[in-house]
């Protein structure tokens, strides 16, 4: 996965991310492949404000992963916060 330093991170639309908390911090980069790789895996470490927002966040990631072609277990906590 390529790593994003801070210029490269902000440098990143919003939409580029799966979260943004109310303060602006952006959470979950889903900006190619391999994050989005990280963002199905890291799903579970990342505190969300409410339900809603972590169904949408893992919306996202799924709807990335699709475009990446990226198969998603139904036993990830991705997934599963999908279908709640």
């Amino acid at each position: 996965m390529a790593e994003l330093d801070t210029a490269a991170r902000d440098r990143l639309r919003d939409s580029s991310f799966a979260y943004i908390d109310k303060s602006g911090e952006r959470h979950l980069p889903i900006n190619d492949e391999g994050h989005v790789r990280s963002a199905i895996g890291r799903f579970d470490q990342t505190d969300f404000e409410s339900e809603k927002s972590r169904y949408a966040a893992a919306k996202r990631v799924l709807a990335a992963a699709k475009r990446h072609d990226i198969e998603v277990g139904d036993d990830t906590e991705v997934a599963k916060a999908a279908r709640r």
